[in-house]
């Protein structure tokens, strides 16, 4: 049970650190050599085929993002959580763009992100 509650405080301080626009607080959730996958990433940097690795590569990505769109907030729907992984459900909000459903998949080893998946609705 202890892993579950682990988890779930883990969704939360995401989108805590998140909608501050806190580098420093998003990228302690991580393990260094954690991976993410975008569907925007594949659109912006074609060469990364939508994946990137490591807390620099999500750094610059993320300061990208707060910089073009400083508006940017998440607002959380849904968290379903296992030992392993757990889902987010939010919905994305920026001035002048329709809110959009997202779905997010952590992968956590260790109390760290180890792997992440977005998906855009």
């Amino acid at each position: 049970m202890k892993i579950l509650e682990n988890n779930n405080a883990i969704a939360e301080k995401w989108i805590n650190a998140f909608n501050v626009h806190d580098l420093k607080k998003l990228l302690l959730l991580y393990a260094e050599d954690a991976t993410h996958y975008s569907p925007k990433l594949k659109i912006k940097q074609p060469h990364t085929n939508g994946w990137i690795k490591g807390k620099t590569a999500l750094k610059d990505w993320w300061a990208d993002a707060f910089n073009c769109i400083p508006s940017l907030q998440y607002k959380l729907k849904n968290i379903i959580v296992d030992d392993k992984q757990l889902l987010m459900e939010y919905m994305r909000k920026a001035d002048n763009e329709p809110e959009m459903m997202v779905a997010e998949i952590l992968e956590i080893q260790d109390g760290l992100i180890v792997g992440s998946r977005v998906y855009h609705g």
